[in-house]
């Protein structure tokens, strides 16, 4: 398990939103909780009275060296993640949320918008998949982590569709679930099992020390 990426992401992510938002810049700020299980950065406007309204919370899986935001859905009474996969997915998320803060309709830059952040996330639910298989577990570590893989088929376009889903236990026992599906054509596919297999040495085992 490493660190690397999470402080990398501490130390700059507040330059780069006071850089491209002037009003998170006027009032935005961010604690870092490096000690917890999940460590996390919390985002935050300071009050009139001296108290902290947080926006905004982004955590990291150091098993996994993700970032992920969590949201809960009122129809399913769950707690849902979302994985942000670079820097500028953090900062695009953590922007948005903290305009929807401010209500402030209209964003001061152009580039961020929360239909686009939010369009990759709800597509999937509109796609009819008929799964090939069942969920195969790829690995599991006590009862702490687990992530299974699932093969299906689009039918409308009979592209694959690869889902992951990580399952994690929190140390209140809480089930965190995060899933994401990959699609791809046939054309894809075998390109796609070819750099992987080309590289199989050069990747590394999940250090979970």
């Amino acid at each position: 398990m490493s660190m690397e990426w999470f402080d990398r992401v501490s130390s700059e992510l507040q330059e780069h939103l006071e850089s491209i938002c002037e009003k998170y810049d006027q009032e935005g700020h961010m604690s870092i909780d490096r000690g917890a299980k999940h460590p996390r950065i919390e985002f935050f406007v300071e009050t009139g009275d001296g108290d902290r309204d947080y926006f905004s919370t982004l955590f990291f899986d150091p098993y996994n060296e993700e970032f992920y935001i969590e949201t809960f859905d009122l129809e399913y009474e769950q707690t849902s993640r979302t994985l942000l996969a670079d820097i500028e997915d953090i900062i695009e998320a953590v922007h948005d949320s903290f305009h929807m803060y401010t209500s402030d309709d209209e964003f001061e830059d152009d580039e961020f918008s929360e239909d686009d952040y939010e369009e990759d996330t709800d597509i999937f639910e509109e796609i009819d998949v008929e799964w090939e298989t069942p969920e195969v577990t790829a690995f599991t570590y006590e009862d702490e982590v687990e992530v299974t893989y699932q093969f299906g088929i689009v039918q409308e376009t009979g592209d694959g569709v690869l889902r992951r889903v990580n399952r994690i236990k929190t140390e209140d026992d809480d089930l965190i679930k995060d899933e994401t599906n990959f699609i791809f054509s046939k054309e894809e596919a075998s390109t796609i099992i070819a750099m992987i297999a080309s590289h199989m040495d050069s990747l590394s085992e999940f250090d979970f020390e």
